[in-house]
């Protein structure tokens, strides 16, 4: 399987158990990860798991690089004002963009097209060079905003992933709906995966 460089950005919606178990696949799939997580994902962070990363970007890549026991550099964190970082130049992208869980902050951001911090403008680079982006919007209910950014970013060609597991594999716990919303992910990334039984092949 090709190697591929994926940036994944974590913002602050609950739900940063799937940007997490997201990492983790990517990783164990032996991809290259550009990971960048928000001021408000610090602290959702926090609130959620049991993690308590820092707030140096380099410190942060240590962190994850030793709880996903990952080879040298395949995680790379950057800083949110890293002007400097491939991923802000088209010249230099990933191949693909996932931000999960994406806030309604962060989705209106890249739906006008702000680039007011790295995230945001990964994002908009991944959109002028036509490279693949997700966004895993993890709110609810949505409001007419929510749904006019929606609608443009799909017309853009953005993939709007709305972290709404199934049921039909009948989970058995909360790690089984994280990883049915993360084998889509994984799905529209062409990632081959096992963490879900698939429609059409569900044991009797």
């Amino acid at each position: 399987m090709t190697t591929k460089t994926i940036t994944l950005a974590i913002t602050g919606a609950s739900g940063v158990q799937y940007g997490l178990r997201l990492l983790e696949c990517l990783v164990q799939a032996n991809h290259q990860v550009y990971v960048l997580i928000s001021s408000a994902a610090q602290v959702v962070i926090a609130t959620e798991t049991e993690l308590k990363l820092s707030h140096r970007p380099d410190e942060v890549q240590r962190q994850l690089s030793e709880l996903y026991n990952t080879g040298t550099d395949q995680i790379k964190v950057f800083g949110k004002e890293n002007w400097m970082a491939p991923i802000a130049s088209g010249s230099n992208t990933a191949q693909a963009m996932v931000v999960c869980p994406c806030s309604s902050a962060t989705l209106s951001a890249i739906a006008h097209g702000t680039s007011g911090d790295l995230i945001e403008r990964a994002a908009d680079v991944m959109l002028k060079e036509q490279r693949k982006l997700i966004l895993v919007h993890r709110e609810m209910p949505l409001s007419p905003v929510h749904l006019e950014n929606m609608s443009k970013l799909a017309h853009l060609g953005v993939t709007i992933m709305p972290a709404c597991p199934g049921f039909y594999h009948k989970p058995q716990s909360v790690q089984d709906l994280v990883d049915f919303v993360v084998a889509r992910v994984l799905d529209h990334l062409h990632i081959p995966h096992n963490l879900i039984p698939r429609w059409g092949q569900l044991p009797d």
